[in-house]
């Protein structure tokens, strides 16, 4: 499929190719008594260089070529033949061509180099950006860990005499820290798939304030110790996303939110419809 539609897209580069040429072709033709063929030359040498900007390299040596076959059939007398009678206009014609090649190569590897140089930025702000998440993550996975491992350590220790609710308590401790470390694994994994494409996205129309709400349902025992408030605009339109990638997002703001806020704090949520902003939230 990728292939076909690669296909595809370079057959429709030469007809934009040959349709350009063709187009400014005409255009000169009807008034070729008032200029000289010169001048046509020039304005087909710029089509060319036009060309190279955006297309690949075959459709715009093809350009070259067509325009000079173009230019010496149609505007270099006498017309209508591939013959030249002045040695000077066979040199001009020549030198269009060659002028029009080394144009069309250049251009297309000074655009190259920049795709290259734009590609390696992207790789290195990506790879910050994946050091830095990968630091942060290495700090968050630490904490459950070890309070996996020292509350293990207290519960399998013999020397220590634990009532049954500080067991309890210890058993509670396990469980949200296990729950966290699952939840980090989980965030790593799919930050993994989406940057493969393994995962993409489903978008479909969702009510966002309903999405929060059930958000701060699943919540509700991390929130309790946390005065929590959700405004929002009074009609909310419906938002197209993908609902299970959305909610994971606001349900780790929020979570962490309770992780690193004392317990009593505030944590406001406020809903913006702007319907200046590309995605509207």
């Amino acid at each position: 499929m990728k292939q076909f539609l690669k296909h595809t897209k370079k057959q429709n580069q030469y007809l934009v190719s040959l349709f350009s040429v063709g187009l400014v072709s005409i255009l000169c033709l009807l008034i070729r008594d008032l200029v000289d063929y010169k001048v046509v030359g020039y304005v087909l040498l710029v089509v060319v260089s036009l060309l190279a900007i955006f297309l690949e390299i075959l459709p715009v040596l093809l350009a070259a070529i067509i325009s000079a076959l173009t230019l010496d059939f149609f505007f270099i007398k006498p017309y209508y033949n591939f013959h030249i009678d002045k040695a000077e206009d066979a040199l001009l014609l020549l030198m269009f061509f060659v002028i029009a090649l080394i144009n069309a190569v250049l251009t297309y590897k000074i655009r190259k180099a920049e795709q290259i140089v734009q590609v390696k930025e992207a790789r290195i702000s990506t790879m910050k950006l994946y050091n830095t998440l990968l630091d942060s993550l290495s700090h968050e996975l630490r904490t459950p860990i070890a309070t996996i491992i020292g509350s293990v350590g207290t519960l399998q220790g013999k020397s220590v005499n634990l009532s049954e609710a500080n067991k309890a308590g210890l058993l509670s401790e396990m469980e949200k820290a296990a729950l966290r470390l699952n939840n980090q694994v989980e965030n790593l994994l799919n930050m993994s798939r989406l940057e493969s494409g393994y995962i993409q996205p489903k978008t479909d129309w969702c009510d966002i304030r309903e999405l929060v709400y059930n958000v701060l349902s699943n919540l509700n025992e991390n929130l309790q110790q946390h005065k929590v408030s959700v405004k929002s605009n009074d009609y909310l339109p419906l938002f197209k996303l993908d609902y299970g990638l959305t909610e994971h997002i606001i349900y780790n703001l929020i979570y962490n939110a309770s992780l690193y806020t004392p317990k009593g704090a505030a944590i406001a949520i406020e809903i913006k419809f702007n319907p200046d902003v590309p995605d509207g939230i």
